[in-house]
């Protein structure tokens, strides 16, 4: 070879070596956590990490290749949650997938630098996440799930298809702000309705089964399940519901689908689209502070007819007319 080629060979080999350089770096694999207060074998909890990853891959992110994905689903016991949370920041990731208050609240506490995405909570700035919807101001942003006065829709579908009910327990987490807010937003509405609430705390499966039980005793009673730490312990409630022949109004719709009576809520996989495309704008450089707070705008009723006909109720006809699934 001569001269002069080997330099120009040469020459041209220098150019390429940032040009190699810059392409390892920009297929450098990025991490995401996903912290959920389920438990790993949930249905529910499987469904919204295919949905999260599906949706990534969408947005043109593939598990494997410029992808990694941890996941914690420690249930919704705070302790398990808290050692999950502190295992995820550990890892350094380049952003937090959150679902549900308990789990955003105990990871704010962890980190303030890595970007959160929360999704399935009800009131951040009243809990403290975000300064403002419009501008959330720290690491967190993401998607609301409702406003507390929707909570009074609960006892009105509640009424609506068991009207002898007068005693209602609601079933809530009175440490988190959403279990207080939606407490207070069903308290007004039942007042106008003649009913008398007994607040009973989701906190501990004991306290769930002995409050229940207590309060069934007496007749012409319902249930209300708020959202907000409860997701963890739907299996006992619903059957605490089924035993005691206790019509009950959920929040979510796969409580419906685990043989809860009836449901009314957002849809709950909307938000997990969205949350990967907050996600990918996070990867490619966007802050969350300046990310706003979305709330939803798809609500759904879920009436499961099997379970009203073991309780031996009959479902008006302008209740099912207004249904968005019926379960038989």
């Amino acid at each position: 070879m001569q001269r002069r080629e080997f330099i120009t060979l040469l020459g041209g080999t220098v150019m390429a070596w940032p040009l190699a350089a810059h392409a390892q770096q920009a297929e450098r694999v990025r991490r995401i956590g996903v912290l959920m207060p389920f438990t790993a074998n949930d249905p529910e909890a499987q469904a919204r990490n295919a949905l999260f990853e599906k949706s990534l891959r969408e947005l043109g992110w593939m598990v494997g290749r410029d992808l990694q994905i941890d996941y914690r689903s420690p249930g919704g016991d705070a302790s398990s949650i808290r050692r999950d949370a502190a295992e995820l920041v550990a890892l350094a990731p380049d952003v937090i997938l959150s679902v549900g208050s308990s789990t955003t609240g105990l990871l704010l506490q962890a980190t303030n630098t890595i970007p959160i995405v929360f999704v399935n909570l009800a009131d951040p700035v009243g809990a403290g996440f975000v300064q403002s919807l419009a501008r959330p101001g720290g690491n967190a942003t993401g998607f609301t799930n409702y406003e507390y006065s929707m909570s009074g829709k609960w006892v009105e579908l509640l009424k609506q298809i068991a009207p002898n009910v007068t005693r209602v327990a609601v079933i809530r987490d009175p440490t988190l702000a959403a279990g207080i807010g939606q407490f207070s937003a069903i308290q007004s509405v039942a007042q106008s309705l003649g009913v008398e609430l007994t607040p009973v705390s989701v906190r501990d499966a004991g306290e769930v089964e002995r409050g229940v039980a207590a309060f069934a005793r007496s007749g012409n009673g319902g249930l209300i399940v708020t959202a907000g730490g409860t997701a963890y312990r739907r299996d006992l409630i619903i059957g605490l519901a089924s035993r005691h022949k206790l019509p009950a109004v959920y929040p979510f719709r796969y409580h419906a689908v685990d043989g809860g009576l009836i449901s009314y809520g957002p849809d709950t996989h909307d938000p997990i689209r969205s949350a990967a495309a907050y996600v990918d704008r996070i990867l490619k450089g966007e802050k969350p502070a300046d990310m706003p707070v979305q709330a939803p705008t798809k609500y759904e009723l879920v009436i499961n007819l099997k379970t009203a006909k073991a309780l031996g109720l009959t479902v008006p006809p302008s209740l099912l007319a207004h249904a968005n699934e019926v379960i038989e």
